[in-house]
């Protein structure tokens, strides 16, 4: 007779067509029910039109069916919400007390360099009136789904991201919307869009302390926040602003990344400091947090981020992002 672990395995290799992620990493499979050499499996419906459910009914029950000692399978589905599906570990949320430091470059490379180590990643774009993710990833396509739920959209990596740009028919359409319908649509892009499990998911906040930043930290279980500053002297005034509301919402402050830190010119091999002197650490004693590390005005980096290839990227900040989150919050799945 097969074990429960034997069923679970051979259904790793089922995937959902709409996001190509497998239906045990999508937390699809409600119950596994093993009788001599009859095996019936219950799969969440949530998100799947009845074509993809179709699809995935053959597919599991194929799969299922080439396990030693099993003469029959039955696949069924149920309704389930993706709020009740997801089991997300640790949620990271990245800010900034400014627009323009380079945060959404930050959340996309602390995904990416989480992804690298073997983790399961998602990102969730909060930044709903200036959203850049999708565009740094290469993603255009709309995200799937049905009634039931949203799938997000798969990046070359294997990074979930959900965006309000894959919603619009257009990437150069602008969202015109007041604070309380974007605070809804931040909501619902943690209620309602099937993430499964992840081991880390990344929210890109949008800059400041108002409405949607306060959106995110009052709705979603944070684990912690990384800051993103700039060199410049009015940075101190705002680094301590984001951490002062952080503090007051209890959010544990993880780290703070210094971005646009200097730029370094290969032909005469010098840095130059074009927004002034690095604060990192000045910055790092104001949030009571590690600094982990700057990052410099890099033509190499802007390209790969116009081109849709932020995941080519290679630098040793990556490293040290993703090494102080498995230790500081480290995850219990893997």
């Amino acid at each position: 007779m097969p074990t429960q672990e034997q069923v679970m395995k051979s259904l790793d290799t089922v995937l959902a067509p709409a996001v190509k992620r497998n239906i045990t990493g999508l937390n699809l499979v409600r119950e596994v029910a093993i009788s001599d050499k009859r095996v019936k499996v219950t799969l969440a419906s949530t998100g799947l039109i009845v074509e993809a459910q179709d699809w995935i009914k053959n597919k599991a029950k194929e799969a299922i069916e080439t396990l030693p000692e099993v003469n029959e399978a039955e696949v069924t589905f149920t309704e389930a919400k993706p709020i009740d599906l997801n089991q997300v570990e640790h949620i990271i949320a990245v800010m900034s007390g400014k627009g323009g430091v380079g945060k959404s470059l930050i959340a996309s490379l602390t995904a990416v360099s989480l992804k690298r180590k073997g983790f399961e990643v998602g990102i969730l774009d909060a930044d709903i009136t200036g959203p850049s993710i999708p565009k740094m990833f290469g993603i255009d396509t709309h995200p799937g789904g049905s009634e039931s739920g949203i799938l997000p959209v798969l990046s070359k990596s294997g990074i979930e991201v959900m965006s309000i740009n894959l919603l619009l028919p257009s990437e150069d359409d602008a969202v015109i919307w007041r604070g309380p319908l974007i605070g809804k649509t931040i909501t619902q892009f943690w209620e309602e869009v099937l993430w499964g499990k992840l081991d880390y998911l990344i929210v890109d906040l949008p800059p400041g302390t108002a409405d949607a930043p306060l959106t995110v930290m009052q709705s979603l279980p944070i684990s912690g926040v990384i800051i993103v500053f700039t060199p410049q002297d009015l940075t101190a005034m705002i680094v301590r602003k984001a951490v002062s509301m952080a503090q007051k919402m209890n959010k544990h402050v993880l780290g703070v990344v210094e971005n646009m830190a200097y730029l370094y010119v290969p032909e005469i091999d010098k840095r130059i400091e074009i927004f002034g002197k690095s604060r990192g650490e000045e910055m790092a004693r104001a949030a009571g947090a590690p600094f982990l590390g700057q990052l410099p005005i890099d033509p190499e980096l802007a390209k790969l981020c116009d081109e849709g290839n932020v995941e080519r990227y290679q630098a040793e900040i990556l490293d040290n992002i993703s090494e102080l989150l498995a230790k500081t919050v480290p995850v219990t799945r893997i």
